[in-house]
């Protein structure tokens, strides 16, 4: 079975020996399998989140929302690992993944795969899993005072209603360009040429279900 989470096809793999001191560890910026977006994660509040935070074809739009009034949000910056809590006794952390494919939200699963890959996981009735091992491009993210705040405020939702993880799970760009060698991990709310989206705990998407 194959599952895919922003981009294109994902490849079923396997776990591998974990590294002890870094394993833990999935905050960063990550390249997609098939090289067409990277995904900024970092701890907001205690969960880990993940938000586009580089698109190979620029100017996504979120055109396959139920929701009409975010058809036209750009998915640069948007959502897609929603609200991961670590699992007790493992080096995994469980939540949601916005499918920008057909606007719904699956539960999946990340885990770090040594310290340069990051395994996304999702499953059907908890078997037929597949998913993908995204590649490090950015260093870990350190906590900062808007990522370990709690502001209050109620939960948002980024799409329709949950669904157990299926097939399909993101529509994918069509690559234009060739990617950049790094993103560097943004200080709390910068942004600039090279980083359009900064502090991922600081977009309103984020800050409103998180804090």
């Amino acid at each position: 079975m194959r599952l895919t989470i922003y981009t294109g096809i994902l490849l079923a793999g396997g776990f591998t020996c974990l590294s002890p001191a870094l394993a833990a560890d999935p905050t960063g910026d990550w390249r997609v399998a098939d090289g067409v977006a990277n995904i900024r994660v970092a701890q907001c509040n205690g969960s880990m989140w993940g938000a586009v935070s580089w698109e190979k074809q620029p100017g996504g739009r979120d055109e396959n929302n139920p929701d009409v009034s975010k058809k036209n949000r750009p998915t640069l910056g948007m959502a897609t690992l929603i609200d991961m809590r670590k699992k007790a006794g493992a080096d995994q952390w469980e939540g949601q993944v916005y499918n920008a494919n057909d606007g719904q939200l699956y539960s999946a699963t990340i885990t770090p795969v040594g310290s340069d890959q990051l395994e996304i996981k999702g499953c059907v009735m908890g078997f037929l899993c597949g998913g993908e091992t995204w590649t490090r491009v950015g260093p870990p993210i350190p906590l900062s005072p808007t990522n370990t705040a709690a502001k209050g405020g109620a939960p948002k939702t980024t799409g329709a209603a949950p669904k157990a993880a299926g097939t399909a799970m993101a529509a994918a760009p069509a690559p234009t360009t060739a990617a950049p060698k790094s993103t560097a991990a943004a200080k709390p709310g910068q942004k600039g040429a090279a980083d359009a989206v900064g502090d991922i705990c600081l977009l309103p998407e984020i800050t409103g279900f998180a804090h």
